[in-house]
């Protein structure tokens, strides 16, 4: 600004999706993020939205951040998708679980954006059933021995730093792993239905040498602790990512009946695409407030915030899944290309479904919840 005042954060959300959202069918094509679209997002704050700011992030409240997310992964769902594993999952967890002295090595840098962190969770035979996981992990001397294959890691194609989870007899513990060390290997990975340019890749360890203080939070507190805190943070930013890509999807879909004739008539006249569109509204403002909840819970510190974040992602991914599906219907055969975007919100919607904890994995951690709650007693 003129007089040297600092652009409001939301200000700067919305320029950069602006630029953003005519380029997010090329990134989805190319199946890569232009570096210059992460420099902006580092330069502009955005990777360290939720990290405080003695440790030189923004600090943003759950609201703030979730309408952060919201405006970028309306535009474009991979970029959104950096949010969530970088500063969601990565970030915050450190700044919530991990040591004053992990903080001071990493969180400055990945707050700034100069170095980029990956969640290394998932492995080809461990997906809902994380605990079940075969990467190891072995005491030797002041160090920890890592041996196994992480795959369908999100920006470990790019990623300077990894949240690795490995087990020792089942006892699961967390660690950071610098790319550059020795034994690490990134397999790039391509076809994926949704979050192409997430620089997917697998991971494999070998023999990786890991010194005690990369430790995350204590022997033994890598479920229990670092993972599902950070399943939880990052369960809260894919509830809103689903609000975006509905939203997106509302907006094309009015916007295509409106215009489109057929039978002499503009279709949104038809009173069966008026059901699709009504129900579509319906659903992206229900989805809207169930994410509010869930983050008003969270900055009250609230128990129930656990399960009003299950409860908005379900909604909000199940939301994205079928209006992105009218959607499609509404534009019939444009809606099935790529020229058009609707195609690709569809696409990307489905893996809302899958990803922090599958729509089955919510609905279980829901019923749990209201038999705990709802039930009556005697």
């Amino acid at each position: 600004m003129a007089d040297g005042s600092p652009i409001p954060i939301m200000t700067r959300a919305v320029a950069f999706a602006a630029e953003l959202a005519p380029r997010a069918a090329e990134f989805d094509r190319a199946e890569r993020l232009p570096h210059e679209v992460i420099e902006q997002m580092a330069d502009s704050g955005f990777l360290g939205a939720t990290v405080p700011v003695e440790w030189g992030g923004l600090g943003l409240t759950p609201l703030e951040y979730g309408e952060l997310t919201e405006v970028i992964g309306k535009a474009c769902a991979s970029t959104r998708a950096l949010l969530t594993v970088h500063t969601s999952l990565v970030a915050e967890t450190l700044a919530g679980r991990a040591s004053w002295r992990i903080k001071e090595k990493y969180l400055p840098d990945l707050a700034s954006g100069r170095r980029i962190a990956c969640f290394a969770l998932s492995e080809a035979g461990a997906g809902s059933d994380a605990a079940s996981m075969s990467t190891s992990y072995l005491k030797k001397g002041e160090d920890f021995v890592l041996n196994g294959r992480k795959k369908w890691i999100s920006f470990a194609g790019i990623a300077d730093v990894f949240l690795v989870f490995a087990a020792d007899n089942g006892v699961v513990s967390a660690f950071l792993v610098d790319r550059e060390t020795a034994g690490v290997e990134i397999r790039p990975m391509s076809g994926m239905l949704g979050n192409r340019a997430t620089h997917m890749a697998e991971v494999v360890l070998s023999d990786v040498k890991v010194p005690a203080e990369n430790l995350v939070c204590g022997i033994g507190s890598g479920f229990a602790f670092v993972a599902n805190t950070a399943l939880l943070l990052g369960r809260y930013s894919i509830a809103w990512a689903g609000v975006g890509i509905a939203q997106a999807a509302l907006e094309e879909m009015c916007s295509h009946a409106a215009r489109r004739e057929q039978f002499g008539c503009k279709i949104g006249s038809f009173q069966l695409v008026q059901k699709m569109i009504a129900d579509a509204v319906t659903g992206v403002s229900a989805a809207r407030e169930l994410c509010r909840r869930a983050g008003r819970l969270r900055a009250e510190r609230s128990p129930d915030a656990i399960a009003a974040t299950s409860i908005a992602k379900y909604f909000s991914s199940t939301v994205a899944g079928r209006v992105t599906s009218d959607a499609v219907q509404v534009l019939g055969g444009s809606g099935c290309w790529s020229g058009y975007p609707v195609e690709r919100l569809f696409r990307e919607a489905k893996i809302l479904e899958i990803i922090e904890g599958t729509s089955q994995v919510q609905q279980t951690l829901i019923a749990d919840f209201g038999l705990t709650t709802f039930a009556r007693k005697g």
